[in-house]
Protein backbone atom coordinates (compact mmCIF):
# COMPACT_ATOMS: atom_id res chain seq x y z
CA UNK A 1 0.00 0.00 0.00
CA UNK A 2 1.45 3.51 -0.69
CA UNK A 3 0.30 7.08 0.36
CA UNK A 4 1.68 8.79 -2.99
CA UNK A 5 2.22 6.30 -5.60
CA UNK A 6 2.96 9.07 -8.29
CA UNK A 7 6.15 9.43 -6.13
CA UNK A 8 6.72 6.29 -4.16
CA UNK A 9 6.85 4.41 -8.31
CA UNK A 10 8.22 7.04 -9.52
CA UNK A 11 10.81 6.46 -12.82
CA UNK A 12 14.23 7.35 -12.25
CA UNK A 13 14.82 9.59 -14.79
CA UNK A 14 11.41 12.17 -13.83
CA UNK A 15 12.84 11.79 -10.58
CA UNK A 16 16.03 13.16 -11.05
CA UNK A 17 14.62 15.81 -13.16
CA UNK A 18 12.96 16.80 -10.32
CA UNK A 19 15.67 16.47 -7.95
CA UNK A 20 18.05 18.69 -9.93
CA UNK A 21 14.69 21.37 -10.13
CA UNK A 22 14.20 21.81 -6.63
CA UNK A 23 18.10 21.76 -5.74
CA UNK A 24 18.84 24.38 -7.92
CA UNK A 25 15.51 26.17 -6.50
CA UNK A 26 16.78 25.53 -3.04
CA UNK A 27 20.28 26.69 -3.25
CA UNK A 28 18.98 29.68 -5.13
CA UNK A 29 16.82 30.39 -1.99
CA UNK A 30 19.57 30.22 0.37
CA UNK A 31 21.85 31.71 -1.51
CA UNK A 32 19.43 34.91 -1.32
CA UNK A 33 18.03 34.61 1.91
CA UNK A 34 20.56 33.05 4.31
CA UNK A 35 22.89 34.77 6.08
CA UNK A 36 24.95 31.62 6.98
CA UNK A 37 25.04 30.26 3.55
CA UNK A 38 25.74 33.44 1.96
CA UNK A 39 29.32 33.04 3.91
CA UNK A 40 29.35 30.09 3.54
CA UNK A 41 29.15 30.14 -0.71
CA UNK A 42 31.64 32.64 -0.38
CA UNK A 43 34.09 31.23 1.69
CA UNK A 44 34.72 28.60 -0.73
CA UNK A 45 34.29 30.64 -3.80
CA UNK A 46 30.78 29.04 -5.05
CA UNK A 47 27.23 30.01 -5.66
CA UNK A 48 24.01 28.69 -6.83
CA UNK A 49 24.67 29.50 -10.75
CA UNK A 50 27.24 26.76 -10.44
CA UNK A 51 25.26 23.71 -10.27
CA UNK A 52 24.02 22.51 -13.58
CA UNK A 53 23.96 18.96 -12.78
CA UNK A 54 23.12 16.90 -9.54
CA UNK A 55 26.49 15.87 -10.17
CA UNK A 56 28.03 19.39 -9.37
CA UNK A 57 26.66 19.42 -5.57
CA UNK A 58 30.06 18.29 -5.03
CA UNK A 59 30.80 21.38 -5.43
CA UNK A 60 29.43 22.33 -2.07
CA UNK A 61 31.32 23.22 1.37
CA UNK A 62 29.84 20.05 3.62
CA UNK A 63 27.35 21.20 7.12
CA UNK A 64 28.62 19.55 10.07
CA UNK A 65 26.73 18.84 13.68
CA UNK A 66 29.12 21.19 15.25
CA UNK A 67 28.60 23.87 12.65
CA UNK A 68 24.68 23.60 13.66
CA UNK A 69 24.61 23.98 17.27
CA UNK A 70 27.37 26.77 17.42
CA UNK A 71 25.72 28.89 14.47
CA UNK A 72 22.59 31.22 15.24
CA UNK A 73 19.09 29.59 14.23
CA UNK A 74 18.67 33.52 12.77
CA UNK A 75 21.78 33.30 10.41
CA UNK A 76 20.50 30.30 9.06
CA UNK A 77 16.96 31.39 8.50
CA UNK A 78 15.62 32.11 5.53
CA UNK A 79 12.27 33.49 5.95
CA UNK A 80 10.79 36.23 8.24
CA UNK A 81 9.69 35.40 11.74
CA UNK A 82 6.01 36.58 10.59
CA UNK A 83 6.08 33.43 8.31
CA UNK A 84 7.41 30.49 10.95
CA UNK A 85 4.33 28.55 12.08
CA UNK A 86 6.60 26.34 14.78
CA UNK A 87 9.44 27.14 16.79
CA UNK A 88 10.82 23.64 18.99
CA UNK A 89 14.38 23.12 20.83
CA UNK A 90 15.52 19.50 21.09
CA UNK A 91 18.37 18.92 23.80
CA UNK A 92 21.12 17.13 23.15
CA UNK A 93 24.36 15.74 24.68
CA UNK A 94 26.40 18.85 22.32
CA UNK A 95 24.09 21.56 23.44
CA UNK A 96 20.29 22.70 21.93
CA UNK A 97 19.04 22.53 18.49
CA UNK A 98 17.10 24.98 17.64
CA UNK A 99 14.35 24.33 14.86
CA UNK A 100 11.73 26.94 13.03
CA UNK A 101 8.99 25.60 10.73
CA UNK A 102 7.15 27.15 7.59
CA UNK A 103 3.28 25.98 6.95
CA UNK A 104 5.12 24.39 3.99
CA UNK A 105 8.19 22.64 6.02
CA UNK A 106 5.21 21.14 8.24
CA UNK A 107 3.21 20.58 5.38
CA UNK A 108 5.91 18.70 3.87
CA UNK A 109 7.54 16.83 7.05
CA UNK A 110 3.54 15.65 7.25
CA UNK A 111 3.55 14.22 3.63
CA UNK A 112 6.61 11.86 4.25
CA UNK A 113 5.97 10.65 7.68
CA UNK A 114 2.12 10.15 6.11
CA UNK A 115 4.06 7.79 3.56
CA UNK A 116 6.66 5.82 6.22
CA UNK A 117 3.47 5.15 8.17
CA UNK A 118 1.27 3.69 5.40
CA UNK A 119 4.47 1.58 4.71
CA UNK A 120 4.74 -0.03 7.79
CA UNK A 121 0.86 -0.80 7.10
CA UNK A 122 -0.56 1.52 9.26
CA UNK A 123 -4.17 2.56 8.21
CA UNK A 124 -7.56 4.10 9.12
CA UNK A 125 -8.12 0.64 11.18
CA UNK A 126 -4.82 1.14 13.18
CA UNK A 127 -5.16 2.52 16.50
CA UNK A 128 -2.04 3.86 17.49
CA UNK A 129 -0.20 4.86 20.80
CA UNK A 130 2.25 8.30 21.10
CA UNK A 131 4.46 7.74 23.51
CA UNK A 132 7.04 10.85 24.52
CA UNK A 133 7.15 14.69 24.48
CA UNK A 134 4.17 15.93 22.28
CA UNK A 135 6.15 19.78 23.07
CA UNK A 136 8.66 17.72 20.06
CA UNK A 137 7.76 18.97 16.82
CA UNK A 138 8.77 15.41 15.16
CA UNK A 139 5.60 13.86 17.54
CA UNK A 140 3.39 16.78 16.17
CA UNK A 141 4.58 15.53 12.67
CA UNK A 142 3.74 11.86 13.35
CA UNK A 143 -0.06 13.00 14.92
CA UNK A 144 -1.13 15.00 12.30
CA UNK A 145 0.24 12.63 9.28
CA UNK A 146 -1.69 9.41 11.51
CA UNK A 147 -4.65 12.45 11.56
CA UNK A 148 -4.60 12.29 7.94
CA UNK A 149 -4.24 8.13 7.06
CA UNK A 150 -7.63 8.44 9.59
CA UNK A 151 -5.82 6.02 11.82
CA UNK A 152 -6.86 6.78 15.78
CA UNK A 153 -4.45 8.38 17.99
CA UNK A 154 -3.66 7.98 21.53
CA UNK A 155 -1.60 10.21 23.20
CA UNK A 156 0.18 8.96 26.40
CA UNK A 157 2.84 11.10 27.08
CA UNK A 158 5.52 10.81 29.47
CA UNK A 159 4.14 9.36 32.37
CA UNK A 160 4.11 5.91 33.22
CA UNK A 161 1.11 6.15 35.38
CA UNK A 162 -0.51 7.95 32.17
CA UNK A 163 1.18 4.41 29.85
CA UNK A 164 -0.29 2.00 32.35
CA UNK A 165 -4.01 3.32 32.56
CA UNK A 166 -3.96 3.95 28.82
CA UNK A 167 -2.82 0.16 28.10
CA UNK A 168 -5.87 -1.23 30.15
CA UNK A 169 -8.33 1.74 28.67
CA UNK A 170 -8.02 1.50 24.80
CA UNK A 171 -6.75 -1.49 22.86
CA UNK A 172 -3.77 -0.45 20.94
CA UNK A 173 -2.44 -2.47 17.73
CA UNK A 174 0.69 0.27 17.25
CA UNK A 175 3.28 1.94 19.27
CA UNK A 176 5.34 4.68 17.99
CA UNK A 177 8.15 5.75 20.61
CA UNK A 178 12.09 5.65 21.09
CA UNK A 179 13.62 2.44 21.66
CA UNK A 180 13.96 4.01 25.43
CA UNK A 181 10.37 4.61 25.97
CA UNK A 182 9.21 1.55 25.41
CA UNK A 183 11.12 -0.64 27.64
CA UNK A 184 10.39 1.66 29.96
CA UNK A 185 6.78 0.55 29.64
CA UNK A 186 7.87 -3.19 29.50
CA UNK A 187 9.21 -2.62 32.49
CA UNK A 188 6.41 -0.87 34.29
CA UNK A 189 3.92 -3.44 32.88
CA UNK A 190 6.34 -5.97 34.82
CA UNK A 191 6.47 -4.37 37.92
CA UNK A 192 2.51 -4.34 37.94
CA UNK A 193 2.79 -8.05 37.31
CA UNK A 194 1.89 -7.89 33.25
CA UNK A 195 3.37 -8.66 29.96
CA UNK A 196 3.34 -6.87 27.14
CA UNK A 197 3.50 -9.71 25.15
CA UNK A 198 -0.30 -10.24 26.30
CA UNK A 199 -2.03 -7.13 24.89
CA UNK A 200 -2.66 -7.13 21.28
CA UNK A 201 0.32 -4.89 19.40
CA UNK A 202 1.67 -5.99 16.29
CA UNK A 203 3.42 -3.04 15.23
CA UNK A 204 6.29 -1.19 17.22
CA UNK A 205 7.73 2.15 15.16
CA UNK A 206 10.96 2.96 16.93
CA UNK A 207 12.34 6.78 16.52
CA UNK A 208 15.81 6.53 16.45
CA UNK A 209 17.31 9.73 17.29
CA UNK A 210 21.03 8.78 17.79
CA UNK A 211 21.68 6.70 14.32
CA UNK A 212 19.88 4.38 12.09
CA UNK A 213 20.80 1.03 14.64
CA UNK A 214 18.46 0.24 17.29
CA UNK A 215 20.67 -1.71 19.49
CA UNK A 216 17.20 -2.76 21.70
CA UNK A 217 15.47 -3.58 18.33
CA UNK A 218 15.92 -7.86 19.13
CA UNK A 219 14.92 -7.43 22.39
CA UNK A 220 11.31 -5.16 22.09
CA UNK A 221 10.36 -8.08 19.08
CA UNK A 222 11.22 -10.61 21.24
CA UNK A 223 9.24 -9.13 24.48
CA UNK A 224 6.55 -7.27 22.85
CA UNK A 225 5.98 -10.39 19.92
CA UNK A 226 5.33 -7.26 17.44
CA UNK A 227 6.64 -6.56 14.20
CA UNK A 228 9.46 -3.86 14.69
CA UNK A 229 10.00 -1.09 12.26
CA UNK A 230 12.93 1.90 12.58
CA UNK A 231 12.55 5.76 11.68
CA UNK A 232 15.40 8.04 11.84
CA UNK A 233 14.70 11.35 13.42
CA UNK A 234 17.99 13.29 14.13
CA UNK A 235 17.43 16.40 16.16
CA UNK A 236 19.79 18.37 13.28
CA UNK A 237 17.05 17.46 10.86
CA UNK A 238 14.06 18.01 12.46
CA UNK A 239 11.85 15.61 10.89
CA UNK A 240 11.11 12.09 11.62
CA UNK A 241 10.36 10.16 7.66
CA UNK A 242 13.17 10.97 6.46
CA UNK A 243 14.47 7.36 6.20
CA UNK A 244 12.28 4.77 6.80
CA UNK A 245 11.51 0.54 7.08
CA UNK A 246 9.07 -0.67 4.19
CA UNK A 247 7.40 -3.98 5.20
CA UNK A 248 10.38 -5.83 3.29
CA UNK A 249 12.49 -4.77 5.99
CA UNK A 250 15.78 -4.42 3.30
CA UNK A 251 17.25 -1.29 4.48
CA UNK A 252 15.80 2.37 4.80
CA UNK A 253 13.85 4.34 2.07
CA UNK A 254 15.13 7.66 1.22
CA UNK A 255 12.11 10.28 0.85
CA UNK A 256 14.42 10.83 -2.22
CA UNK A 257 11.75 14.48 -3.47
CA UNK A 258 12.62 16.12 -0.49
CA UNK A 259 16.19 15.11 0.49
CA UNK A 260 19.08 14.55 -1.84
CA UNK A 261 21.09 11.65 -0.63
CA UNK A 262 24.79 11.11 -1.23
CA UNK A 263 27.30 8.79 0.23
CA UNK A 264 30.94 10.02 0.62
CA UNK A 265 33.95 8.23 1.92
CA UNK A 266 34.79 8.65 5.45
CA UNK A 267 36.73 11.28 6.67
CA UNK A 268 37.30 12.91 3.03
CA UNK A 269 35.33 14.81 0.48
CA UNK A 270 35.27 11.94 -2.23
CA UNK A 271 31.45 10.75 -3.29
CA UNK A 272 31.23 7.09 -3.27
CA UNK A 273 29.57 6.44 -6.90
CA UNK A 274 29.11 3.04 -6.43
CA UNK A 275 26.20 1.06 -5.09
CA UNK A 276 26.90 -1.44 -1.93
CA UNK A 277 29.95 0.54 -0.95
CA UNK A 278 30.35 2.01 2.42
CA UNK A 279 30.49 5.84 3.21
CA UNK A 280 29.54 8.50 5.62
CA UNK A 281 26.03 9.47 4.62
CA UNK A 282 25.33 12.89 3.56
CA UNK A 283 21.79 14.54 3.05
CA UNK A 284 20.64 18.53 1.32
CA UNK A 285 17.15 19.04 1.49
CA UNK A 286 15.14 19.82 -1.14
CA UNK A 287 12.00 21.85 -0.26
CA UNK A 288 12.87 23.18 3.28
CA UNK A 289 11.41 26.84 3.20
CA UNK A 290 12.74 28.51 6.87
CA UNK A 291 16.14 26.40 7.94
CA UNK A 292 17.74 24.10 4.61
CA UNK A 293 20.19 22.30 5.49
CA UNK A 294 23.64 22.17 2.44
CA UNK A 295 25.55 18.04 2.13
CA UNK A 296 24.86 17.75 5.90
CA UNK A 297 27.18 15.18 7.09
CA UNK A 298 24.86 12.84 9.22
CA UNK A 299 27.87 10.36 10.51
CA UNK A 300 25.75 7.16 9.85
CA UNK A 301 27.64 4.92 8.02
CA UNK A 302 25.91 3.17 5.25
CA UNK A 303 25.62 1.75 1.55
CA UNK A 304 23.62 2.50 -1.31
CA UNK A 305 21.26 -0.12 -2.25
CA UNK A 306 19.46 0.80 -5.56
CA UNK A 307 18.61 -2.54 -6.79
CA UNK A 308 14.87 -3.04 -6.73
CA UNK A 309 12.79 -3.38 -3.15
CA UNK A 310 10.09 -5.96 -2.86
CA UNK A 311 7.27 -3.88 -1.57
CA UNK A 312 7.50 -1.96 -4.94
CA UNK A 313 8.98 1.30 -4.23
CA UNK A 314 11.10 2.68 -6.62
CA UNK A 315 12.81 5.34 -4.00
CA UNK A 316 16.56 4.28 -3.53
CA UNK A 317 17.12 2.73 0.17
CA UNK A 318 20.40 2.68 2.33
CA UNK A 319 21.29 -0.35 4.68
CA UNK A 320 23.69 -0.57 7.76
CA UNK A 321 26.18 -2.89 8.29
CA UNK A 322 24.80 -3.36 12.03
CA UNK A 323 20.99 -4.82 10.54
CA UNK A 324 19.76 -6.75 13.48
CA UNK A 325 16.40 -7.67 11.37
Amino acid sequence: MYANQEIELIARDKLQELQLARLQKQLSWVQEKSFFYQQKFEKHGVSAGDIKSLADIAKLPFLTANEIYQIDSLDILTTPLSSILRFSVVSQENGEVVKLYTNGDIGHNVDMMARALVAADINQTSVVALQGDMADSRMLDIQYALEVIGATVVNMGTDYRQWLRFMELVSMDTIISSPQLIMQLIIQLQATGKNIADYPLNRIICLNEQGLQNAMQRHIADRTHAKVYNFYEPAELGMAGMLYQCEAHKGYHIQEDYVYPEIVAFHSDQVVTEPHQMGELVVTTLMAEAMPLIRYRTGQAVMLETDPCECGRTLYRVTTPFTFM
